[in-house]
């Protein structure tokens, strides 16, 4: 076990690097961050700030040195610096892990050989795949590059051939996955925490509203069956033990229709529609992620009370300053905001929680304060 005055590193330094290190602060670590960006989130609270490039070896030499373990906030870190960084501490999560939940084509093929449902896709390489994508999928359908695709991004609705092939050169012909649009009737979340000897602790499945591709509302319990709530854990801790993982994972799942449950992504790292444990649980999905990069045994998941998370972003800014005020006249909400000094349209700067007895109140709470904001 790693125990606390020891120094922890992350790789990254956005709202995760920032969450992560208030919660590994407030158990007594220190923490080291490396983030090319001097202004990063997460590098502005850290006792250490490496200002580099995440493929720096002379950096990741000196985070390696200066760290108990290293863990990272997102996925698309290069697979080759967990590497290098595991030759000279423990990395949790591994690099295989990290590399696989990157691709959309290895990470929908590792699902699909646990004998696990995704939509159906077809790896695309070339526009020969897409022809034959087209022959073996039904539109519409959704053409996704293999990687760096996040919030809505890197991916376009195809219906004809000749649509896909113009998409998969506007995208730069790289390596894609076709697939097949499925009709939702919910998309949820599972979020757990898996510990060096394969301890694992489940948050309850959480029920998320997305608006133009980015995250917009998680409501915790979702508004589910049960029976698909326990079949989405399930499915979400057998990925987990196939990957051998070890830290903060989550799975996203469609829910079509007809009531079928299909992975769509894995993130190798706590995730957006997992906020809500800052207030809301026992545990947060942070204290977690610290907990398992330490050798500790995860702690409990338990959800304290029905809870909404709504997602802060840039474009609430406008011309000026939100009314944070209307915010804190409500004593069941609770503001997180990340430290970003400039706000964008569809940059996330923030998010708040709104707990109530029960998930229809807490509901009606967050649309009036989204309202007043």
């Amino acid at each position: 076990m790693i125990l606390p005055d020891a120094t922890l590193g992350v790789l990254g330094g956005g709202q995760l690097g920032r969450m992560f290190t208030l919660a590994a602060h407030a158990m007594g670590y220190r923490v080291a961050v490396l983030d090319p960006d001097p202004h990063s989130p997460a590098g502005m609270l850290a006792d250490q700030h490496i200002a580099a490039d995440y493929r720096d070896h002379a950096a990741l030499q000196m985070l390696g040195d200066e760290c108990a373990a290293v863990t990272t906030e997102f996925e698309n870190v290069p697979a080759e610096s967990l590497d290098f960084l595991a030759r000279h501490c423990p990395v949790r999560p591994g690099a295989e892990a990290v590399r696989i939940a990157q691709d959309r084509i290895a990470e929908k093929s590792f699902v699909r050989d646990h004998d696990l449902a995704t939509a159906p896709f077809v790896a695309v390489y070339e526009a020969g795949d897409i022809e034959q994508g087209f022959s073996e999928l039904e539109p519409p359908m959704l053409l996704k590059t293999a990687r760096l695709g996040y919030d809505g991004k890197g991916q376009m609705e195809v219906n004809t051939l000749d649509e896909a092939l113009a998409a998969f050169g506007q995208f730069g012909n790289p390596p894609c996955v076709l697939e097949e649009r499925v009709e939702l009737a919910a998309e949820v979340s599972v979020i757990l925490a898996r510990g060096l000897d394969g301890e694992t602790a489940v948050y309850p499945v959480g029920e998320n509203h997305h608006v133009g591709g980015i995250l917009d509302t998680t409501l915790v319990p979702a508004r589910i069956r049960q029976e698909t709530a326990d079949e989405a854990v399930d499915m979400a801790a057998r990925l987990a033990d196939g990957l051998g993982y070890c830290g903060v994972m989550a799975v996203e799942f469609f829910i079509t229709a007809q009531g079928a449950l299909l992975i769509n992504e894995i993130a190798p790292r706590p995730h957006n529609s997992g906020h809500y444990t800052l207030d809301a649980s026992l545990t947060s999905q942070f204290e977690q992620q610290v907990r398992c990069l330490c050798g500790l045994p995860p702690g409990d998941s338990l959800l304290l009370s029905p809870v909404v998370m709504v997602n802060l972003l840039g474009d609430l800014w406008a011309d000026r300053a939100p009314r944070w005020e209307r915010l804190f006249r409500q004593p069941q909400a609770k503001l997180h905001l990340y430290g970003k000094r400039h706000a964008r349209p569809g940059r996330k700067m923030g998010h708040f929680n709104v707990l109530a007895p029960d998930l229809d109140q807490a509901i009606g709470i967050a649309e009036r304060i989204r309202a007043e904001l």
